[in-house]
């Protein structure tokens, strides 16, 4: 006597994967992410992907890193237009590679699940 095979039935699909703190995860995070380090851009992830704790956390990380950054360009500016500082001109284009470097980083890490915390500013990310 042979035995019958009987087909395979398909597992059941798995319900979303849920985040630590209990959100739903967005089927559109990775782009998010990237958006949240993109400048002014941080605002779209922000307002819209609520519902996503690490989406959020990624998009308040973007804005303090723009508000810095911004803060950043208007010290030095101040620095060498008075005259005082004309030496720091030549160090304007590094201050600003190295944040585009963070921003990098940043979005890398965020593709990939984790989180890069930098010291001093990620502090106050956590604040919002």
């Amino acid at each position: 006597m042979s035995e019958q095979e009987t087909p395979q039935d398909s597992p059941p699909p798995s319900p979303p994967p849920v985040t630590e703190q209990g959100g739903d995860v967005s089927s559109n995070r990775g782009v998010m992410i990237v958006l949240s380090y993109l400048w002014i851009l941080f605002l779209i992830p922000l307002l819209i992907d609520k519902d996503d704790p690490e989406v959020q956390w990624h998009a308040k990380h973007g804005l303090v890193l723009t508000v810095l950054e911004i803060l950043m360009q208007v010290v030095l500016n101040v620095i060498v237009a008075t005259g005082i500082g004309c030496i720091f001109a030549i160090f304007i284009p590094l201050v600003f590679l190295g944040f585009a470097v963070i921003r990098v980083v940043c979005i890398v890490k965020g593709l990939n699940g984790e989180r890069f915390i930098v010291p001093g500013v990620s502090q106050y990310a956590e604040r919002f």
